[in-house]
C-alpha cells in the first residue's frame, strides 16, 4: 500500500513543476520581444499570444 509521497519526492515533484504565472510571465516576455522586433503587432497579440502561452504549456507537459 502506497502512502503519502517522503518529503523528498514532494520537494522532487514540486521542482519540476512550474506555475501558471510563471508560464504567463514568459509567454508575455517573448511576445513582447515578438512586438519590438516587428514579428507580431499589438493587433494581433491575442493570437499570438494564445499560441505561444499554449507551446510553452505543452513544452513543460512533456518533460
Amino acid at each position: 500500500m502506497k502512502g503519502q509521497p517522503s518529503m523528498k519526492e514532494s520537494q522532487e515533484n514540486n521542482k519540476n513543476k512550474v506555475s501558471e504565472e510563471t508560464i504567463l510571465k514568459a509567454a508575455k516576455e517573448i511576445t513582447v520581444k515578438f512586438i519590438e522586433m516587428g514579428r507580431i503587432t499589438p493587433a494581433t497579440f491575442n493570437e499570438n499570444f494564445t499560441k505561444i502561452h499554449s507551446t510553452i504549456k505543452k513544452t513543460l507537459e512533456n518533460d
